[in-house]
């Protein structure tokens, strides 16, 4: 667990796989009603998400919310554990909820589907949440994959991209081109992302890393290019 800001915090995860260890990044927002996470996690994955949320010095008692960013099972594998633990109001974007909810299958992973969850709320972007960080508004990075958001907190210039960006040894990076659905809109979302103030990232994949808004416009001409 690492404290962004004031009331922001970046939750680590980790898995074993034949390729050594895996770390994943969601995110924990403190705001005025409770706890608002960003994304759950894997299957399985919630005693660790509950974990790190005890490290920052809360408990699932706290937590009143679930941001899920976009579909992919590593986001939102959790979720049906997570809302038993938190009874949480669910968003996530309106083009994300089919799978989420069941109506749709998920377009990425192999095997058994995650338990389809209702989402409460059905995000269209530039939603603003108040936190204790400031207001944090969604913004619609599509591409990864359908109805993917990242969220922004203008007073902190500080950018949660979920898989929008990724990071490497504490460099930015552009989002996984083998993970993408569509890298032609995955970077038309970093170009939209580059016209933000931004002088820090989270990404789900990779962490914090110290970037500002030039190295992602700089990235974004990278996928154009």
């Amino acid at each position: 667990m690492e404290e962004l800001t004031e009331g922001v915090y970046a939750l680590t995860e980790t898995i074993e796989t034949d390729d050594g260890e895996r770390a994943f990044h969601p995110a924990a927002v403190e705001t005025e009603r409770g706890l608002l996470l960003l994304d759950a996690g894997l299957p399985g994955q919630a005693e660790a998400l509950g974990a790190e949320i005890e490290a920052a010095g809360f408990e699932w008692a706290d937590v009143w919310a679930v941001l899920i960013t976009h579909h992919d099972g590593d986001h939102a594998g959790a979720l049906a554990t997570v809302c038993e633990k938190t009874d949480a109001v669910v968003f996530a974007h309106e083009a994300c909820a089919p799978y989420v909810d069941g109506r749709e299958e998920p377009i990425k992973g192999e095997g058994e589907r995650y338990p389809p969850v209702p989402v409460d709320v059905e995000l269209v972007g530039e939603e603003v949440f108040r936190t204790t960080a400031g207001p944090m508004r969604v913004v619609y990075t599509p591409g990864h994959a359908p109805g993917h958001v990242s969220l922004y907190l203008p007073e902190e210039e500080l950018l949660l991209a979920a898989d929008a960006l990724t990071a490497a040894d504490g460099e930015l990076q552009g989002p996984s081109e083998h993970f993408s659905l569509d890298m032609a809109e995955a970077g038309q979302s970093v170009a939209r992302l580059a016209s933000l103030a931004i002088d820090g990232v989270l990404c789900y994949h990779g962490g914090f890393v110290a970037a500002d808004d030039d190295r992602i416009a700089e990235i974004g001409r990278s996928i154009e290019g």
